[in-house]
């Protein structure tokens, strides 16, 4: 069944089915970071008795590991099952979310629970690359953007309220609790898609080895540079949040949900904001929102002394930033040539770079003495360089188009002499 004889309710129905399947790989990436206090104390006892923050340093690995396992899975996987029908792709990339998450309340010990974080992570950037393969044939060309943002809403969503939600059941009932929620969304996501979600065939020409043939071509590791860096903007200050909040603004810790809801909600409202403008262009959406996040990225840090200021300053940041999810996503897929499921998976390689870069140079900067506040220059910078890569690689694309049609331009010349014109009357 092609996308023009999809009916609109049909269309939807399967896009919110892989939403909740995304709104599961939210909430099981970031809840871990509300939970670390709790995973300290029950699964690194004995450190945490002699140094909380060291626990909780060492808990924080768990973090790295998704991130990892994102980093890995993602083009490993999606090169490997490009050839078979998505909807089946789909189903056992849920499946498998939703055994390595059930792993990880069920393992004993932290090394066992961090290698079921690696191995959750794996499935992640396959899942919303496919998703977003079949999403864009879903809708059609002219709207595939918002078809995109409709499943990557899925993510923005459990921010605003998965997160927050987990992470309070978290720390009520214990830590496991949030990913039995987890386990128990994917198995919702998993009924979904196995009812909504129409057949679609794979590419069954296509070899693991000819889908690596994406990492020959240069504007997708520019386009990855440019998630990379441009999200690297956003973790600098979303990783910092609670200290922006306490430290700078010095308001009570109750402030902080509210914060993270705030940014949720920005977060919702610029991934279909930014799938609307991307079928419009994806180019100015891509260059225009990095440019954009500079300038808002600056306001955090200017109204960061003030706690109402700095709420809505953030909401602004976090509307910003996620208008390129879904723009990068299309860029990734329109760049990727015939490795389309490889090149839909590595916007969240991209995404996950971005968390490491800019947790880790924001929490250096804070380190070096610079203040609380200085993680918003660090994002103010990386989209400044995000933005510069988006223009040199946008500039470099119309440079090789020009060469194409200058080296056309003797063919079609051949072509039209001796042609006779047309007598005018």
């Amino acid at each position: 069944m092609t996308s023009s004889t999809q009916s609109r309710g049909v269309a939807m129905r399967a896009l919110l089915s892989l939403a909740i399947g995304s709104f599961g790989i939210g909430m099981t990436e970031f809840v871990s970071m509300g939970l670390l206090p709790g995973l300290a104390t029950d699964l690194l006892p004995d450190v945490y008795a002699t140094s909380p923050e060291d626990a909780i340093a060492q808990a924080g690995i768990l973090i790295s590991m998704y991130a990892l396992g994102v980093v890995v899975g993602a083009p490993t996987i999606a090169g490997f099952v490009s050839r078979y029908p998505r909807h089946r792709v789909l189903v056992g990339l849920v499946i498998a979310l939703l055994v390595f998450n059930a792993l990880t309340f069920l393992m004993p010990n932290f090394e066992l629970v961090a290698a079921s974080r690696f191995l959750s992570g794996l499935p992640h950037g396959a899942y919303f690359g496919i998703s977003a393969i079949v999403a864009s044939e879903l809708f059609g060309p002219a709207k595939r953007g918002s078809a995109i943002a409709i499943v990557m809403g899925g993510l923005s969503v459990a921010n605003l309220i998965g997160v927050p939600g987990g992470t309070l059941l978290g720390q009520m009932l214990g830590w496991r609790a949030a990913y039995v929620v987890v386990a128990f969304v994917f198995i919702i996501a998993l009924v979904l898609i196995i009812r909504f979600v129409p057949a679609q065939p794979g590419d069954p020409g296509r070899t693991f080895r000819q889908e690596l043939g994406i990492f020959r071509i240069p504007q997708v590791w520019l386009t990855v540079a440019i998630g990379g860096v441009g999200f690297g903007a956003y973790f600098a200050i979303y990783s910092y949040i609670a200290t922006f909040v306490t430290e700078a603004a010095g308001s009570p810790e109750w402030v902080v949900p509210i914060a993270l809801v705030v940014v949720g909600a920005g977060m919702v409202a610029g991934n279909f904001l930014g799938g609307a403008l991307a079928d419009i262009s994806v180019r100015r959406t891509l260059i225009y929102g990095l440019f954009c996040l500079v300038v808002t990225g600056a306001l955090v840090g200017l109204l960061s002394q003030h706690t109402v200021p700095l709420i809505i300053a953030l909401f602004v940041f976090a509307l910003t930033s996620a208008t390129a999810v879904p723009t990068v996503q299309l860029r990734l897929l329109d760049v990727a040539s015939g490795h389309r499921s490889i090149g839909a998976a590595l916007n969240h390689s991209a995404l996950n770079i971005g968390n490491s870069l800019g947790a880790a140079l924001g929490g250096a900067v804070i380190a070096t003495g610079w203040g609380y506040v200085a993680p918003a220059w660090v994002a103010a910078a990386l989209a400044l360089v995000g933005g510069a890569i988006a223009l040199a690689a946008f500039s470099a694309e119309r440079r090789a188009t020009d060469r194409r049609l200058r080296a056309l331009e003797p063919e079609f010349r051949d072509r039209t002499v001796g042609t006779d014109t047309i007598p005018t009357v």
